[in-house]
């Protein structure tokens, strides 16, 4: 089976590192209140909700917390923030191709810090769509290496509806398309237990290859953009050779 990505590497080891814990539940607790908001506050009948709130609990964000979130989303809060989804699309230096999704109660706001950041490193900030056909939109579950055997994985998978799986030392990737991802996520922690990670994903389909420069250049881009409170998340379709992937790992 194929190995994994290069920068979706990168993502997993710039997700468990750079956000403080304070950042990171600020954010949750916006995708659990927006999911609570489109589909009721009943994770059993809300898929959105049901996986927001796993990510919430994997992360160690308490109870109390995420049942405010909730409460927040159905009304039944006292934070009256009304969020809004918004993508933004545009380039990076060296042409990498780059999607920032966010929820923010000010779109304004959000869309001037995002501009400012892609024209601070050398970006440019497109318009909705302008690099989004670059990407396939899938559903990812990454169980780890330990939770089972890559033919149980693999068998499970392909039985939930799972469109392909990707075993190695380090992990099991299992993805699918997104109409299906809660019903496979569903059947897979009814045999595995929670998954390591768990979400609906932008994969490339085209890449741009860059320079160990350019790959620093976008590193603090999208550090940046990840710092704003209002970006959820940040995707890139770059790739670099391995000895540039062994400096840019031994530098995070």
């Amino acid at each position: 089976m194929a190995g994994h990505s290069k920068w979706a590497n990168i993502q997993h080891r710039k997700g468990r590192q750079d956000k403080t814990r304070a950042r990171l539940f600020a954010k949750l607790g916006r995708e659990i209140t927006v999911a609570a908001r489109m589909g009721g506050g009943d994770p059993a009948m809300n898929p959105r909700l049901r996986l927001a709130v796993s990510a919430a609990k994997s992360n160690s964000m308490p109870k109390d917390r995420i049942e405010r979130a909730i409460a927040s989303g159905t009304g039944a809060g006292t934070d009256g923030a009304d969020y809004f989804e918004i993508r933004y699309e545009g380039y990076g230096p060296g042409g990498v191709a780059i999607i920032v999704e966010a929820l923010t109660d000010n779109k304004n706001r959000t869309a001037s810090v995002v501009r400012s950041t892609f024209t601070k490193f050398g970006g440019n900030l497109g318009e909705t769509g302008s690099v989004s056909f670059m990407f396939d939109r899938v559903g990812e579950i990454i169980y780890a290496a330990s939770a089972a055997s890559a033919d149980a994985i693999f068998e499970v998978s392909l039985e939930a509806g799972a469109s392909n799986v990707e075993s190695d030392d380090d992990c099991h990737e299992i993805t699918c398309d997104p109409n299906d991802y809660a019903a496979v996520v569903e059947k897979l922690e009814a045999k595995f237990g929670p998954a390591e990670r768990s979400a609906l994903v932008w994969r490339p389909n085209v890449t741009a290859e860059i320079s160990e420069e350019q790959a620093q250049a976008i590193l603090k881009l999208v550090d940046t953009l990840e710092e704003d409170d209002d970006v959820q998340h940040v995707t890139t379709n770059f790739i670099v050779s391995d000895e540039i992937m062994e400096k840019l790992m031994a530098s995070g």
